[in-house]
């Protein structure tokens, strides 16, 4: 992987800890965001570095949690008010404008 600098860790948290509650985003929306080439930094990057932020609220493009967090995910987002249905977030209810 390229190496991340320290600016683009902290524009990825403020990305995420901008998305409000009731609301998600993906993984490619915070990279485009963020000026980023991959989703996959933005995963890398919540996976190092995002136990204070609302890491629950970034999914994947298909709506679909973390698999290995799906259940907890999916409970945190239905508390806030997001539309679940079959384990999938109604993406165009839900979906944060980042813009």
């Amino acid at each position: 992987m390229a190496k991340i600098t320290d600016d683009q860790v902290e524009r990825v948290r403020e990305i995420v800890a901008s998305v409000p509650a009731g609301k998600v985003t993906t993984y490619g929306d915070v990279a485009a965001a963020a000026g980023l080439s991959s989703p996959r930094i933005v995963g890398w990057i919540m996976r190092t570095d995002s136990a204070d932020l609302p890491w629950h609220r970034v999914i994947s493009a298909a709506g679909t949690p973390a698999p290995h967090l799906r259940d907890r995910q999916l409970e945190n987002l239905r508390a806030e008010g997001v539309p679940v249905f079959d384990g999938r977030v109604d993406m165009k209810v839900a979906r944060a404008d980042l813009a």
